[in-house]
């Protein structure tokens, strides 16, 4: 396809301006950190297979000294949405900051919003140089530095996961809410078991993401119970989470970020073959390629050559994606399985949502809050009135996370300190 000349140059400029801005300041991370032990050895999950510590591209440094104090990337075993052992990859912050308020040291696992879906966009490699770019289109920058900063500036050790298959290998695993639980809540098992951790069977633990990173810290605190019990969480923060992936598929569609659909695609054709033959028989030839190609993209490239285009230009029939839903009844029903709400989280848990989020519909995450509410847990809910500002060019999805920040912070750091948690049930 054609990219149009404004999208190009816009990508490339931004990311020569970012790229003289980061210059300098650390080096990529090494290849061959990621390569997976074969076969894994046996262990448990959350188990360090490897760990090496480097300097963070970005310090801050204030009257206590540089912070981050230092970083580590850390791979540890995981488990796979059907249950099978995994190795994937993280990030620790150890905060400079002491920890102002009582008790242990308090553990952060951030989970992050959307990066792509090529190994080079994994946040433990873009945090080595915080811009990655490769002529002409190849670009990323890690703009979870904010969240994961504002977090050390409180004192609070942060672990920032990749998910499965991002940085490692295999498919990455988008919006597959079991494989990302899995990932949050073995990063915290991971943190717990370096040595010379300060992170230790007390420590209090938050689970917060936004976007991608809200679905993933909203499974993780829905699978706790079940899958990690032993894990002292004392909340999570979920922004503008993907509940309902139905809903989201229509939001998308036809935006600046269509092309994020193919992510979920892919990872669907991957993780669960009897979904395989029903997408590729409702695939074009130009879906396919659509498909292959943002397979090794980050997000700003699969915007640049795939947005404002709809899903129904990959199919033989001219359906949309979430026509398809409906009519493919292996895909339905894996779709239907990432749907977050089925059972109550035990620690509380604060939802913020634009009300007019553009990519993730404000209505359904008002569901997801009503459906644990409706189960005993307790929820805060809020709504970000930001009015809408050129709808589907992403704006009104993005502006939330950081006028959101502040309160996040606040809500986090009184679990930590044992406040009782506010609730909106009824």
């Amino acid at each position: 396809m054609t990219i149009p000349r404004w999208i190009r140059w816009t990508v490339v400029a931004a990311a020569t301006c970012l790229t003289f801005t980061a210059a300098g300041t650390a080096g990529a991370a090494p290849a061959d950190f990621y390569a997976t032990p074969e076969p894994l050895p046996a262990g448990a999950a959350g188990d360090v297979l490897k760990a090496e510590g480097y300097a963070p591209a970005l310090a801050v440094r204030d009257q206590v000294g540089p912070w981050p104090s230092g970083a580590q990337r850390i791979m540890y075993r995981s488990t796979d949405a059907r249950g099978g052992a995994v190795a994937t990859t993280a990030t620790y912050f150890d905060a400079a900051a002491p920890w102002p308020g009582g008790g242990p040291q308090p553990l952060v696992v951030l989970a992050p919003g959307t990066q792509g879906q090529g190994d080079q966009c994994a946040p433990s490699k873009l945090f080595t140089e915080i811009v990655h770019y490769t002529p002409p289109l190849d670009f990323a920058v890690e703009y979870e530095v904010a969240q994961t900063y504002a977090l050390l500036a409180r004192g609070i050790d942060v672990v920032v996961v990749d998910y499965e298959g991002l940085g490692t290998a295999g498919m990455h695993s988008y919006v597959d809410r079991r494989a990302e639980a899995h990932a949050v809540l073995d990063a915290a098992r991971a943190v717990k078991a370096l040595p010379g951790s300060r992170i230790g069977d007390d420590s209090p633990i938050g689970f917060w993401g936004y976007s991608q990173g809200g679905g993933a810290a909203a499974a993780a605190t829905e699978l706790q119970a079940a899958y990690a019990p032993e894990l002292n969480v004392r909340g999570t923060y979920a922004g503008g989470p993907p509940a309902d992936l139905r809903a989201v598929a229509g939001a998308l569609d036809g935006g600046l970020a269509a092309g994020l659909l193919g992510y979920a695609v892919n990872s669907i054709y991957a993780g669960y073959p009897e979904t395989r033959a029903e997408i590729d028989g409702a695939l074009a030839p130009a879906g396919r390629q659509v498909l292959d190609d943002i397979a090794g993209q980050c997000v700003p490239e699969t915007i640049a050559r795939y947005g404002l285009h709809r899903t129904s230009e990959w199919t033989r029939d001219g359906r949309t994606l979430a026509q398809l839903i409906d009519a493919l009844p292996n895909v339905r029903a894996v779709v239907d399985e990432q749907r977050i709400g089925r059972s109550a989280p035990r620690s509380p848990v604060l939802i913020v949502q634009g009300r007019n989020d553009d990519l993730i519909p404000h209505t359904q995450a008002q569901q997801l809050a009503a459906d644990w509410c409706a189960q005993g847990a307790t929820v805060d809910f809020g709504t970000e009135e930001i009015p809408p500002i050129a709808p589907g060019f992403v704006v009104g999805h993005a502006l939330p996370m950081f006028t959101g920040l502040p309160r996040a912070l606040d809500w986090m750091t009184a679990r930590f300190d044992g406040e009782p948690a506010p609730t909106t049930c009824a």
